[in-house]
């Protein structure tokens, strides 16, 4: 069988983008964070910096006490976002860019003499060099090369940074064996837990098991897909659908009242709701969280008619606003989620529709944001959270500037 894809995994990508654009951090230990608050998070790491232990996920105070000369640089993600587009514009003038699955990952499939062992690592080469030529020298990629994207996507986490690895069939399965089960994709932490509660703690444990045992486990056809991917077989997911739009943050400490964090709560739904609309989507329900300082939370959902409407939606939040205990602990993040998505083409049309007026409201607010700065007009109740809640990136979904950016 020969190699079919080529997975391109671009590393420390947030902390190379900084490192490139600003010179003057090359080749230092440096942290990206939301804000230069010893509550957050890292969200990226240099090579530099994880040399002493930081990673991504680990709290800020913690990875000053790991590195004391760390550089902490607050995330620009319309940067990152920019960048990437140029990274695949480098790609695809090598390769056509299959699949875009992160910020920092795409897939190529191979044809012809591209699925020839030695012509496909003379591409990953002409791929890094364009890279480094068109884009910049510190954005360095590791990149796999198999016969199924499930072991591309492995083989270029094997060597990191700037690796270069091919997992041809007769390499296998010993290739996989130093590995653990959760470099694996799709094992997280409670598949991990459930394939060791059925005796499987290895990855070598988990080749020799036959399809029908991880069938078993995985409960359902997932197993066979895991047990084809690991064999080098090309195996056909269904496509994903969007299942739920939503934002979280971290409030910055003078926002940490209840006062201030409902603010917050109206800008990120006034922001799921444009992306709500830009999808084509109508929600059905909405999850509001909201995480205390110390164990304190609180969590509510609310259930209402299909809808994309944003006066709507905030009238929801109200109802949930006003249900929710009181409190004297400080607000520390919070999280609203729209879910139960339909496609807006595929509903029925109301046959007294009672919201034509808000829906000419909301495309002229797009359009009018869209146009001049995303914070044009914008209903009152995130009035004094402007500030707050900046675009962000999630894993695996990249934010659109001109949809959800703050200029």
């Amino acid at each position: 069988m020969p190699l079919h894809y080529l997975f391109v995994d671009f590393n420390s990508y947030f902390a190379s983008v900084e490192q490139q654009v600003r010179p003057e951090l090359r080749g230092k230990p440096i942290a990206v964070a939301p804000m230069d608050v010893d509550s957050t998070v890292c969200i990226a790491a240099s090579y530099e910096a994880k040399a002493f232990g930081v990673k991504t996920g680990t709290m800020l105070r913690d990875a000053r006490r790991l590195c004391p000369h760390l550089t902490v640089v607050e995330a620009r993600p319309s940067l990152y976002v920019e960048y990437h587009h140029k990274l695949i514009a480098a790609v695809e003038s090598c390769i056509p860019v299959d699949k875009v699955l992160s910020v920092d990952e795409m897939v190529c499939t191979l044809t012809g003499s591209q699925r020839q062992r030695e012509r496909a690592i003379e591409l990953a080469r002409e791929i890094k060099q364009t890279i480094r030529s068109t884009v910049g020298t510190e954005l360095r990629c590791s990149i796999g090369i198999a016969p199924n994207a499930f072991l591309s996507k492995t083989a270029s986490d094997m060597q990191k940074p700037d690796g270069l690895v091919v997992i041809d069939l007769p390499d296998l399965p010993e290739c996989l064996f130093t590995l653990e089960l959760r470099d694996l994709t799709g094992i997280g932490p409670r598949m991990e837990k459930r394939l060791r509660e059925n005796g499987l703690h290895t990855v070598r444990d988990l080749w020799n098991a036959d399809r029908a045992r991880l069938r078993k486990v995985w409960g359902g056809i997932e197993g066979d897909r895991m047990y084809e991917n690991l064999r080098g077989e090309v195996v056909h997911s269904p496509p994903t659908k969007r299942s739920s739009v939503g934002h979280s943050h971290v409030l910055e400490p003078e926002f940490r009242t209840e006062e201030k964090a409902v603010a917050v709560l109206h800008r990120l739904l006034q922001k799921a709701a444009v992306r709500l609309r830009t999808y084509g989507y109508l929600a059905s329900a909405m999850t509001v969280k909201m995480k205390y300082l110390g164990d304190f939370r609180w969590v509510d959902e609310i259930h209402f008619a299909e809808t994309q409407d944003s006066l709507l939606l905030i009238d929801a939040l109200a109802t949930m606003w006003k249900r929710k205990p009181a409190s004297d602990k400080k607000p520390f993040k919070v999280d609203v989620t729209l879910w139960k998505l339909s496609e807006a083409s595929a509903g029925a049309p109301m046959l007294f529709p009672l919201n034509r007026s808000s829906a000419a409201l909301n495309a002229a607010i797009d359009k009018l944001n869209a146009k001049y700065s995303k914070q044009t007009i914008y209903f009152g109740g995130a009035h004094s959270a402007l500030d707050s809640a900046p675009m962000r990136i999630a894993f695996n979904y990249i934010p659109d500037p001109d949809v959800e950016g703050d200029e």
